[in-house]
């Protein structure tokens, strides 16, 4: 009796080992109906007519605001000011990419300095999606530093962007006990119910990034939100100083001299006569006069133009350029400029100079068999190549630099993870 009263002990002892080692997960459901029809934009989409996109049925709008801790999206703005102006509902996303604990803070707090003096109509967003070789535990740490923060500089709401495999895979416990989820799963979203992550519920899905919206050229991330997404408070952000010191993160206002024709102040910004046009409201292009303030969005890094050869990228440098910033804004090094152009002297470059990036690719390499990179073929677009790497769009174009997402060509070499 004895004998068989020690077997059962040790089999229940063992059965409470089996399932204390089984980590508890959650089909993925909505926390409400979803009812809310949404898009987030950036300065991809560039000029939007917001009125045609209320029109349209649109009502919820999520915003770029910033990029690590210094890119400020350049249309930020604008697009805030327009989507509001037309009775849209808003939010802000950061793109972090921080690498440890303390950039984490900075980039929470240039994050809080951009999108200071706003009035948020959605809880504020995180998307992390580009980890550099971070361990997963690092990651987590770097996420609640950033999601922290932010909450604690701007008294609002923080929750979280991922796609389906770093909710399922990277993202702990922790993050979604106290962060709800905003998930990119493009397809019908009632398929997440059959599928185990961190988090139980759902606050918004991003189905789609091919959609069509009425007043925006090209294709647009399209959303659904459930009544969650909205904040409780949408006072006013408080001021958040700027943790780089800079100025440099407001849209530019032109004064209009005489003998300057709009094509002109476009070529000197690395815009176009379109984009001026549509943001200044302007009725005849031809029709501009000497005092006239025009706003200009612009790169918050680089301000400047660009040309793209077979595989290669050529910047013409403008006033106020430094090797530090283009560097920054193309994704490489200070140093990788400098040996490619036969630069004698890195602090001494001037406006006009015209400075390769990237080299041209070596095709008689084929990226195509190491895992980490694809070859665009003909006809490839990278939502057709983000989709086959379960990533999003907007993983692979800031992770490889690329400022046009609707433009990459044959032979190009794009990094996937």
């Amino acid at each position: 009796m004895k004998k068989i009263r020690h077997m059962l002990i040790f089999f229940m002892i063992l059965t409470f080992i089996f399932f204390c080692n089984i980590p508890m997960t959650y089909a993925l459901t909505p926390s409400a109906q979803p009812q809310y029809q949404g898009i987030d934009v950036s300065n991809w989409q560039g000029y939007i007519d917001y009125r045609q996109v209320k029109e349209s049925g649109i009502e919820v709008v999520y915003i770029k605001a910033s990029q690590g801790s210094r890119i400020k999206d350049p249309y930020f703005d604008i697009n805030y000011e327009n989507a509001k102006s037309n009775g849209l509902k808003v939010g802000f996303y950061h793109f972090l990419t921080a690498t440890n604990s303390q950039e984490a803070e900075q980039e929470a707090r240039f994050f809080a300095s951009i999108i200071a003096g706003k009035e948020p109509d959605c809880k504020l967003v995180m998307d992390y999606e580009i980890f550099g070789g971070v361990s997963i535990e690092e990651s987590n740490n770097i996420a609640q530093v950033f999601l922290e923060s932010v909450k604690r500089l701007t008294n609002k709401e923080v929750i979280v962007y991922s796609d389906l495999s770093n909710a399922r895979d990277r993202f702990n416990r922790t993050i979604a006990n106290n962060y709800e989820l905003w998930i990119a799963y493009y397809g019908d979203y009632n398929k997440l119910r059959d599928i185990e992550t961190s988090w139980e519920k759902w606050i918004g899905v991003q189905y789609t990034d091919r959609g069509y919206v009425p007043g925006i050229r090209g294709n647009v991330d399209r959303d659904l939100y459930t009544e969650n997404i909205f904040l409780s408070d949408t006072s006013k952000i408080p001021n958040t100083e700027n943790p780089n010191g800079e100025k440099n993160t407001e849209s530019i206002f032109y004064t209009v001299k005489s003998g300057d024709t709009l094509s002109e102040i476009a070529s000197q910004y690395g815009t176009t006569v379109q984009e001026l046009v549509n943001i200044n409201n302007l009725t005849n292009a031809n029709l501009i006069y000497p005092g006239q303030i025009l706003r200009i969005a612009t790169n918050s890094t680089i301000q400047g133009s660009e040309t793209r050869g077979t595989g290669s990228i050529i910047y013409t440098v403008q006033r106020g350029n430094t090797l530090r910033q283009i560097a920054k804004a193309y994704g490489v090094t200070v140093k990788h400029i400098v040996e490619i152009n036969n630069i004698q002297n890195p602090n001494l470059i001037y406006p006009g100079e015209k400075l390769r990036i990237t080299e041209s690719i070596n095709t008689t390499v084929n990226p195509v068999t190491q895992n980490n990179y694809y070859t665009v073929k003909l006809g490839d677009t990278l939502s057709e190549i983000a989709r086959r790497y379960g990533v999003t769009v907007r993983y692979l174009a800031n992770l490889n630099g690329i400022r046009n997402p609707n433009l990459i060509y044959p032979g190009q070499i794009i990094k996937v993870s």
